[in-house]
């Protein structure tokens, strides 16, 4: 146990968190899920599945173990899929399960540095229980997870506005083009070899190992949201390596961006404030703006029927895959470009 000292003289214990908690991981296959259970299943995707029956009763953190990383707190009855980690406080008196389940999350980059494996990356028991985590007395531990359990809170307030909003995008979407399954008003089909100058994927190679602190700066999928792309938590690379690694991963304004892995599927327009900026392990689009706004594709890839092509050719159950192959394959109806640009606002009517 390592100590860090503060102003004032106090001073903050460092502790191995496998000292304070227990891991186990889950024991089935994805296909043990049912559609009519009672009960969370928890696989490596961020939403749980159902299931009938369960094996665990108990206030835990599950991590995801390969895949897209990711944490979810649970207290109750559940099961889990078999690379899914359970992660329980040893005692209650001294680790604060939710104060757990924050740290966790802060701690999903580090995680992700460590995994391992091909296409699709995994994480050991060890890199869990080797964690660094601060542990304040537990009254303290109790107020930062009220503090942050109440900021989560706003953060689903204002995601539950955007879920609105994107209904509301859907209902114009369909008034303006229609079904894009049924295509009712008949527009031409065509493939992303027919409207893309350039379909590619960001780098694709162990980037973590690349990150400084300052320099050229990256997007990861976590920054990529349904027609549009935040800013937080952007990661950097050197500007030698930014020149020599990552040229091919480099996007410009006008470009769609698209999510391989984890949500699949999802999209947005690179603007003119990140134009040159590098992307990891990403879809690359750059439309032929002669044929297709880029704001119409991504609005497609977002929109139920993009979503539903999308799950319905999905490569596994638990990894889900989008890649080159399936944009090349991929038809969308397109309507004519005017009409297009001036749903996206890219065209007024004066």
């Amino acid at each position: 146990m390592d100590t860090i000292k503060r102003d004032g003289g106090m001073s903050l214990k460092i502790s191995r968190l496998g000292d304070f908690v227990k891991i186990k991981t889950g024991k089935l296959d994805a296909n043990a899920s049912s559609k009519d259970g009672i009960y969370p299943f928890f696989t490596c995707s961020k939403e749980p599945l159902k299931i009938s029956s369960y094996t665990y009763d108990c206030e835990c953190v599950l991590v995801a173990g390969n895949g897209d990383l990711n944490v979810k707190y649970y207290e109750g009855k559940f099961d889990a899929y078999q690379r899914t980690y359970i992660v329980e406080a040893l005692n209650n008196e001294t680790l604060n399960v939710r104060y757990l389940y924050y740290f966790l999350d802060t701690y999903l980059e580090k995680l992700r540095e460590q995994s391992i494996g091909g296409v699709i990356k995994y994480i050991k028991l060890e890199n869990l229980s080797d964690a660094k985590i601060p542990l304040p007395p537990l009254p303290i531990q109790k107020r930062i997870a009220e503090i942050l359990d109440a900021a989560d809170a706003l953060k689903r307030k204002d995601q539950e506005l955007l879920k609105k909003y994107d209904e509301l995008a859907q209902a114009i979407f369909i008034d303006m083009f229609g079904d894009p399954v049924k295509n009712e008003k008949g527009w031409e089909c065509l493939t992303g070899e027919d409207y893309a100058n350039r379909i590619s994927v960001g780098v694709v190679i162990k980037p973590a190992s690349y990150y400084v602190k300052e320099g050229a700066p990256a997007l990861r999928s976590q920054n990529i949201r349904p027609n549009r792309i935040t800013k937080d938590n952007l990661v950097y690379f050197s500007e030698e390596t930014n020149d020599k690694v990552l040229f091919k991963s480099k996007v410009f304004t006008g470009d769609v961006l698209i999510v391989r892995t984890g949500q699949p599927g999802t999209a947005a327009v690179v603007e003119a404030d990140i134009n040159g900026i590098n992307c990891i392990d990403m879809l690359i689009v750059t439309p032929k703006k002669e044929i297709i706004s880029p704001y119409y594709l991504a609005f497609f890839l977002n929109s139920d029927a993009g979503k539903n092509y999308i799950s319905s050719n999905q490569k596994g159950q638990i990894q889900q895959h989008f890649n080159v192959g399936d944009i090349n394959k991929f038809k969308i109806p397109i309507p004519p470009i005017g009409l297009q640009l001036l749903s996206s606002g890219e065209l007024s009517i004066d």
